[in-house]
């Protein structure tokens, strides 16, 4: 089965959005340089798998109709937005306490099918999910066709850009030598987590 022309000549602009949805701030990739800080980038490939891969299932479910859905129903879109929020708030409290060498020795990067499971409870990872396939399918085309292309497009391209904001938080990791410089970090991270959730209702 050849690909029709119309799905050749979207790729890179798919790819473009791609790259530029997936390696701006938002709040995976907030979470990804706290953990790269904390915990390393070893410790951190399976939070970011878990995005890549929830996002992927996201995309998915987002092509048999419920991304619509969301989209079309504002009370439903309402709530994903204050679960979301909240979800984030929660976890701006975990990095807040995460600055002293006795929380640390408690603490651990997010787990893998916790990444994975956040990625639905995530509006920006709807939003992305729903306006790459609204933009990026065409009108009489082959859709399960052009809906698998953008899920492999999305993984090609997200799991690299991800991975650059965990070395960015390893790279940080070094200068945090002392127990102080460590919870400033962690606190910044809280703040720029709450904000992305305050965001999320602009």
């Amino acid at each position: 089965m050849t690909t029709p022309p119309e799905t050749v000549f979207l790729l890179l602009p798919l790819a473009i959005f791609a790259t530029v949805t997936s390696i701006t701030p938002g709040p995976n990739n907030i979470l990804l340089t706290a953990s790269g800080a904390n915990f390393g980038f070893r410790r951190t490939v399976p939070h970011m798998i878990g995005i890549s891969i929830g996002f992927l299932s996201l995309i998915i479910v987002s092509g048999l109709g419920v991304g619509a859905l969301v989209a079309a129903t504002p009370w439903l879109h309402g709530a994903l937005k204050i679960v979301g929020a909240g979800y984030l708030v929660w976890l701006a409290w975990q990095l807040a306490r995460a600055g002293s060498s006795e929380s640390m020795s408690r603490a651990r990067p997010m787990r893998f099918h916790e990444a994975a499971l956040f990625q639905y409870v995530n509006p920006k990872a709807w939003m992305m999910a729903v306006g790459a396939i609204a933009a990026f399918t065409t009108p009489g085309g082959d859709y399960a066709l052009e809906l698998a292309l953008i899920a492999v497009i999305f993984t090609i391209i997200n799991l690299p850009c991800v991975s650059l904001w965990a070395l960015f938080g390893v790279g940080i990791g070094r200068f945090l030598t002392d127990e102080r410089a460590r919870l400033v970090f962690n606190l910044v991270m809280a703040g720029l987590t709450v904000l992305s959730a305050l965001l999320l209702f602009l």
